[in-house]
């Protein structure tokens, strides 16, 4: 349930503060007062894109914060699997600046908007007066529908069949090409093996070779810098390094039995000579190793060649081969036994194939049961909106797809408007002011299924009025007494109805225009009341009217909680 909100520098609202409770709240105030910010605020919170246009002008940014208190479980759960701390109650907060960048936290932790939108879809369902547009899609409709099953999981596990099942598919008809062309095919992965082992085979290290290679090219400088190394070192008469440290030791050696200083540095100077005797050695070693055979440097500059030939013609780099190899191979094995394999993913279809029409079949009958509630249902509630005689119904058809992600069937909504007219497409129906009937009766239908969401109508009581506008507005009341609601609306028969009321009124400053957002005391409310009777004079025939109406929507509630105590 939404418990709190607040906005800041959000289009015309500088800072507004609502506390809201449970049940069915009222949102009025004049036309072009600004009452579709606050569900503008709230399809933030749910994740709505933003843009820097909505930032109030000369601020900043603006920022929207929601606390949300008895959370339903898919909302617990869903703070679990993102780690974030929480208890009874959660804070959303959206930050957009007037760049049109946007940040979102719950709980004080960054989220990612996508991770915004699904835990919204947990916590607000936002009905439009545009709500109609989106139900005369199929898709939508049958989402609808799905929402009503008693067994939400056979939509999963269908979907989860048909995505294993075409998964197999591709892999057998694959193979079965392939298959096709099995000589072929195995004649060239043949000759790509043999090739490849020819260069690999017996071969210590593809990277060593080449750089063998390298130091072979580069030999005649390689020599002359170790060779002049060797004679900086050993070789040079009278003054190697060598030939140095030799003099240096025996000019201590007779001192350094009278001073130990001397004893260590002496014995140091004997360690370098050893060392550089090892240095000499080593390079000496070095020099007649780069005297490579003529034979060996043509083998190595052959095989470097070939293997650079081999990394072109499978567009690779060179040190890839061997993958390449293991790959040829792999698929050398995988045709070899082609027939045995598509024999195994032919059996694995047919199992997949059982496994998908159960599924369907369960989901099927599933849909059928809740098609026929639905239909019930909505077909009830347009008798109360003023369609007397009229019919809902949800139709199921076999959908031309044999294998359907979505079931074996088409889900439509049919509507007759009115008595004795046959049921046609929801998207067919022509009037006006029944289709915001109809789409309202289906509306409340879905949302009553979703009890645990705080449920926002934006005036979709637009195109009604008279005795239908009160039919509506107690159908609303009735849902906010299992649920919370919140109604953006002009009709004072629906308003009229709330437990509880909010005004928004728009203010001129100079050149400044700001919207406040303040909540009704009981008085206050017949004011408004009888303001959306009466217009701008409000008469006390209109405050008496308004008092009537209150008082008439009133006492259905305690006699109801009466009723749940006995």
């Amino acid at each position: 349930m939404l418990t709190h909100l607040q906005l800041h520098d959000l289009v015309i609202v500088d800072r507004a503060e609502l506390e809201f409770a449970p049940g069915l709240t009222a949102l009025t105030g004049e036309t072009g007062a600004g009452k579709s910010i606050i569900v503008d605020a709230l399809m933030l919170i749910a994740g709505d894109r933003a843009a820097g246009d909505i930032v109030r002008q000369a601020a900043e940014r603006a920022e929207v914060a929601a606390s949300f208190a008895g959370l339903p479980p898919a909302a617990l759960a869903w703070l679990e699997s993102q780690a974030i701390e929480h208890g009874d109650e959660i804070v959303v907060r959206r930050v957009i600046g007037a760049d049109g960048r946007s940040r979102a936290f719950v709980n004080g932790q960054l989220v990612p908007l996508q991770a915004l939108r699904e835990l919204g879809e947990l916590l607000i369902g936002i009905h439009g007066q545009q709500e109609f547009q989106h139900l005369v899609k199929r898709s939508a409709q049958r989402d609808l529908l799905d929402e009503h099953l008693g067994a939400p999981g056979l939509v999963v596990a269908v979907a989860e069949i048909h995505a294993r099942y075409r998964a197999c598919r591709r892999d057998f008809e694959s193979l079965q090409a392939a298959a096709a062309n099995r000589d072929a095919g195995l004649d060239l992965l043949r000759y790509q093996q043999n090739e490849l082992r020819a260069e690999l085979g017996g071969l210590g290290g593809i990277e060593e070779l080449f750089v063998e290679r390298k130091r072979i090219a580069d030999r005649g400088r390689l020599a002359t810098a170790a060779q002049s190394a060797l004679t900086a070192i050993y070789d040079s008469d009278g003054d190697a390094a060598h030939d140095l440290l030799a003099k240096a030791q025996s000019a201590l050696r007779g001192a350094a039995d009278g001073d130990p200083e001397l004893a260590k540095t002496s014995s140091l100077l004997q360690e370098a000579m050893i060392v550089t005797s090892e240095a000499a050695e080593g390079l000496r070693r070095y020099l007649e190793a780069l005297d490579v055979d003529p034979a060996r440097q043509e083998e190595i500059e052959r095989r470097t060649a070939a293997l650079e030939a081999l990394a072109r013609k499978h567009r690779r780099a060179v040190a890839e081969l061997p993958q390449q190899l293991e790959q040829v191979e792999h698929e050398l094995k995988a045709l070899e036994n082609a027939q045995h394999s598509l024999s195994d993913l032919e059996a694995q279809l047919a199992r997949l194939e059982l496994e998908y029409r159960a599924a369907a079949r369960s989901l099927s009958e599933a849909r059928n049961a809740a098609a026929t509630a639905l239909s019930g249902q909505i077909t009830q509630l347009m008798q109360a909106l003023g369609m007397a005689g009229g019919r809902f119904e949800v139709s199921l058809t076999p959908s031309e797809t044999e294998f359907g992600a979505h079931g074996s069937e088409d889900v439509e909504f049919l509507v007759s408007a009115n008595p004795g007219q046959p049921p046609k497409s929801l998207a067919k129906v022509a009037s006006g002011g029944e289709l915001s009937r109809i789409s309202l009766g289906v509306q409340v239908a879905a949302a009553a299924n979703n009890s645990g969401l705080c449920m926002v109508f934006d005036e979709v009581d637009a195109g009604i009025g008279g005795a239908v506008a009160e039919i509506v507005g107690r159908q609303l009341r009735d849902l906010g007494a299992r649920a919370q609601v919140l109604c953006v609306t002009h009709l004072a028969q629906v308003a009229a109805q709330a437990h509880n009321q909010f005004r928004v009124t728009k203010q001129s400053e100079g050149k400044m225009t700001r919207t406040s957002v303040e909540p009704l005391a009981p008085e206050q409310r017949v004011d408004e009341i009888a303001r959306m009777l009466g217009g701008i004079d409000i008469s006390e025939q209109a405050r008496a009217h308004a008092r009537d109406m209150l008082t008439r929507a009133a006492p259905a509630e305690p006699q109801r909680k009466k009723r749940s105590r006995g």
